[in-house]
Order: C-alpha cells, then structure tokens, then sequence
C-alpha cells in the first residue's frame, strides 16, 4: 500500500472510531435526523475499514511466505498467490476511496412528465413508472406515489413518486436516470402502422432527510388550493384538497392532488418542495465550487435524450455511455441493473480519474 494511500485510510479509520463511539452513546439516537446522518458515515466508513484489514492481513501474510520460500519451494506459489490477492485487495481499497456524492445515501424523489408526442408520451411515462416500479420491487425497496395527473388514455401527465431504499441509497441509483427518455414505436393511436418518436423527462431529487434541514419560513410561501381533477380535466373532488405550494424566494413550486385530505396533499407537496430547493443548493454549491455537477433535463425535449426505447428492434441505448442491448421488453419488466449499472461504472471510473489527478 502506497504512503499517500495509507495515510487517507490512517485518516478515515480514525473517523470511524470516532464514530462508533458516538453511536454507543445513546443521547445521539435522541435526535432521528443526526443519529441517520452519522450511522450512513459509518456504514461507508465500515466497508473501508473491513477493506483495510483485509490488505494488511495479506500485507502480513504474504511477508511471512516470501520469508520462508527460501527454504519451502512450494511458499513460492503461495507468495505469488497472495501476491494476487493483496493487489486485489487494494484495487478494491482505492474504490471504495473514491469520493461519493454526499446525497448518494438518501432517499430519492423520481417525477416524470410527458412531453413531446401528446397521448403517446403519457403512456410513455406510464411505462416507465411502471418499469421503475417493478426495478424497485426487484431490490425489496419500497416506492410511493405521491401525486399525479393521468392522460385520457390511461397514462400519466406527470407522476411524482418517493422511493427507499435502505442503506443502498436510492439516490445514488435513481440519479442517473435524470433526462429525456425517447420512445419509437408504432403509437396505439395510429391506424396505419408508422412508427412515431415521442419523450418524456425524468428529474430525480434527493429527498430532504428531516424538515429541519431544510427550513421554511411560512411568510415565504403561498400555499393555493383547488379542486382535484382526473383524466380530461374532469372534477373528481367536491371540496378544494388539491395544494399547490411556491417557495417566494426561489420561485420552486410543488402541488399534490392525489390524497381526499387537503393537509395530506400538503404534506406531501412540502416534502417535494424541500427535495426540489434541497437539489437546487446542492447544484449552486457545486457551481461555486466549479465542480460541475451531472445535469438534469429541464424541458422535455428531444434532442437532449440521454436514452432511446426501441420498440420495433426490441433495443435500448444509453446515450451517455454508448450501452446498447437488445432486451427492451425485459428492461420494461424491471431489469434495469445493467442499463443503470454503466453509468455508475462511467461515474466511477470518473472519480477515480480525479483522485489520481
């Protein structure tokens, strides 16, 4: 292990005990909010501390057979196999060094809007909440709607849904599906059979922990309500529950109608609204830092895909990282681990290029 290497797990072995120390004292548990934030640290921490051990017992292991191979031929072999092992072993150690997103261990708030293609783009979004929820069923995370406008033909305007998913963070997998999602195929509503393009936008936010984190001020938010409307603009509710939310200072908006309970549908629009202000200072934080952060679609619109969904060939194509595979349907069904998988491996290998810089 190089010395540069060693010091930055010297350093972060220490934190770890720092942290298991605090955790046993049960004053910290008092507060929900802390006692989550510290047992996530600790958690990344342990996989790096249980990596390190493992390359020094090899470290150690593999010194006493080199010294003893003068005199057993046979320690040879076995000091060239743990030879193998170690720089496994520290390959493994420097990726698990590699800086991670802060909110790559929270939770996550996916939305999904039709945008060009009408009807068809609706029941495009349809299909992909039904994909991710059937992705997310697959991990045994758990995922909640939390507002939405259906088409007339049975699809979705736009949905909003939350998504757990332990200590595997949702975020860290749900975030690189931000961006336009293109679909060709041949639209339900056309009768002679030609294959149309339509998209729809994915934004997926970080979901705010607790609401202190993110404060807001009563005076810096007008809270509207209205009448709750299903398909076609059609009243569904006799009473104003619908709540739409703007926070004054930045503008941000987020409205709920799904539940009968007017301060349910607030609920949850203030938790939407925390997520979205909660992303938007993570952004500016970036940008100051000149760290530019992975960007999200902002319009629906074409010609800034960062995925395509073709029907007629049975194909999907990541545009970011060139991943092409000829399972559409059974990516619709839920296996989605590879798509997703290459651009944490691209994100990663980023990383790591920026830590050998």
């Amino acid at each position: 292990m190089s010395d540069s290497l060693r010091a930055s797990v010297s350093m972060l072995l220490d934190e770890h005990a720092r942290l298991s120390e605090e955790l046993s004292d049960p004053a910290v548990h008092a507060d929900a909010g802390r006692a989550r934030k510290l047992t996530r640290r600790y958690s990344e921490l342990d996989r790096i501390a249980v990596a390190a051990k493992r390359v020094d017992e090899l470290a150690a292991d593999l010194l006493t057979a080199e010294e003893l191979s003068a005199e057993d031929p046979e320690l040879a072999e076995e000091a060239q196999r743990l030879r193998a092992e170690q720089e496994s072993a520290e390959a493994e150690l420097r990726d698990l060094l590699v800086p991670r997103d802060p909110d790559d261990a929270r939770d996550a708030i996916v939305e999904i809007k039709a945008g060009e293609g009408g009807d068809e783009s609706a029941l495009f979004a349809g299909d992909l909440l039904r994909m991710y929820q059937r992705w997310i069923d697959s991990h045994g995370w758990s995922s909640q709607i939390l507002t939405a406008t259906h088409s007339d033909l049975g699809g979705y305007k736009d949905v909003s849904f939350a998504v757990k998913a332990g200590d595997d963070g949702a975020y860290g997998w749900l975030k690189f599906e931000g961006g336009v999602h293109r679909v060709q195929r041949v639209p339900v509503t056309e009768s002679q059979g030609r294959i149309h393009t339509s998209a729809a936008g994915v934004l997926v936010f970080p979901e705010v922990d607790e609401p202190e984190e993110v404060r807001l001020d009563e005076s810096d938010l007008r809270i509207d309500v209205y009448r709750s409307s299903g398909p076609g603009g059609q009243s569904v509710n006799t009473t104003d529950s619908a709540v739409r939310i703007t926070h004054l200072p930045t503008g941000i908006t987020a409205s709920c109608q799904n539940e009968k309970s007017q301060l349910q549908n607030k609920e949850a629009a203030l938790r939407m609204l925390r997520a979205r202000i909660l992303a938007k200072q993570a952004e500016e934080a970036a940008a100051e830092a000149a760290d530019i952060r992975r960007s999200q679609v902002r319009t629906v619109d074409r010609s800034e895909r960062i995925r395509t969904y073709n029907f007629p060939e049975n194909r999907i194509t990541d545009h970011r990282t060139g991943f092409k595979a000829y399972n559409l349907d059974q990516v619709l069904a839920g296996d989605l681990d590879p798509v997703v998988g290459s651009n944490r491996d691209a994100d990663r290998a980023a990383r790591l290029d920026a830590l050998g810089d």
